[in-house]
């Protein structure tokens, strides 16, 4: 699997596009405000009031969270100056990054409804319009992509788990799409490993593009337990693989087919990546906070209780949007809508009997001078 070929989430605006299907990790973004807002503090008086201001927001996607990052980055600038007592706005650059494959089509013809948004709020609050201007980045956020010491502040939400490939094993991960309590302990150590190769090559690509003394907010999908295996982190591809190996059995699927899919993602714990950042060593941790977000966040809060019986529907389209393209790339499309039926069946089953959830970790990063 050619991670940067096949790795992005549904475009588009159709019923299982990630555009309609990501209010879960809208209440993510929405959670880690305050953290965004301090650190755009700190940057903006160590910068003492500067007249532009360079931010990258890796792994944006496409859809309203792109929208919503954009505008609150602004808003929050905005709102730090009229604090502090400055009178003009600094020009902001905003880079846009993702894969490839991304739906910038999308983000290019939303420009428009953000900066008809952000004038908006802007009279709302008596303040004149920053100016504000957009390009899109196509790139792995794994090799450089900017100029040298060039970025002031890198924003980055659900993103950091999808390593740059899938590990390499030296023992099949049978019956198994991601790291489980039935994975051979070589798999669970290769996961680990390539998280650790991604992270610090990351690391040290941001520190050769940032300035010195820019910020860095990072929130990545990661747990709380010591245990890569638990519960909390991948028991929402168990239940993936639950529907394939259902499949298998049926001979609907290929064994080998099975054996040879493995999700390209890790997420750590608040230690391991207190660990890497540590170790790489040109950045400087200012917070650290963990934070749970239940699955039913993926559903409207206005709902009634009879329309919230389809939470499971919902975290069904969810992962969807997500998880479609890698399916699709190794099995085919004739058999995408049996699988993610069975999918959903199961997330709903899971849901109706416990209450489920995914762990953030949020670092906030200063580039040492």
């Amino acid at each position: 699997m050619d991670v940067t070929q096949v790795l992005h989430m549904n475009g588009g605006d159709g019923d299982y596009s990630y555009s309609n299907n990501s209010l879960l990790q809208r209440k993510v973004i929405t959670m880690t405000k305050p953290i965004i807002e301090d650190a755009l503090a700190n940057l903006y008086c160590a910068m003492n009031f500067p007249k532009t201001l360079i931010m990258a927001d890796l792994g944006c996607s496409s859809g309203p969270n792109t929208l919503l990052v954009m505008l609150e980055l602004v808003k929050s600038i905005d709102k730090i100056r009229h604090r502090l007592g400055n009178d003009e706005s600094p020009e902001i650059q905003m880079y846009l990054n993702d894969l490839p494959h991304n739906d910038f089509n999308a983000i290019f013809q939303s420009v428009s409804t953000f900066q008809k948004s952000l004038r908006k709020q802007m009279m709302q609050n008596s303040s004149s319009l920053p100016p504000c201007y957009v390009s899109g980045v196509p790139g792995s956020f794994y090799t450089r992509l900017f100029l040298s010491k060039s970025i002031h502040f890198v924003y980055s939400s659900y993103s950091l788990m999808w390593l740059s490939k899938v590990p390499e094993m030296i023992n099949t991960n049978k019956g198994n799409i991601y790291m489980s309590r039935t994975s051979p302990p070589s798999v669970i150590k290769a996961y680990y490993e390539q998280f650790q190769r991604d992270f610090t090559m990351f690391l040290k690509c941001r520190a050769e593009e940032m300035v010195r003394g820019g910020r860095m907010v990072l929130t990545i999908l990661g747990r709380q337990s010591d245990d890569p295996c638990s519960k909390e982190c991948c028991y929402v591809w168990d239940l993936l693989a639950k529907s394939l190996n259902d499949m298998v059995a049926e001979g609907r699927i290929e064994e080998e087919k099975l054996d040879s899919f493995n999700i390209p993602q890790y997420t750590p714990n608040s230690k391991e990546v207190i660990t890497e950042v540590e170790k790489e060593g040109s950045f400087a941790i200012n917070c650290l906070e963990v934070s749970e977000v239940n699955w039913d966040a993926c559903t409207k809060d206005n709902l009634n209780l009879s329309e919230k019986d389809d939470q499971g529907y919902n975290m069904g389209k969810c992962m969807r949007a997500v998880a479609e393209p890698l399916v699709l790339s190794h099995f085919g499309e004739s058999i995408i809508e049996e699988v993610f039926e069975r999918y959903t069946n199961n997330i709903k089953i899971c849901m109706s009997k416990e209450k489920t959830k995914l762990v953030n970790v949020t670092v906030s990063m200063t580039r040492k001078r």
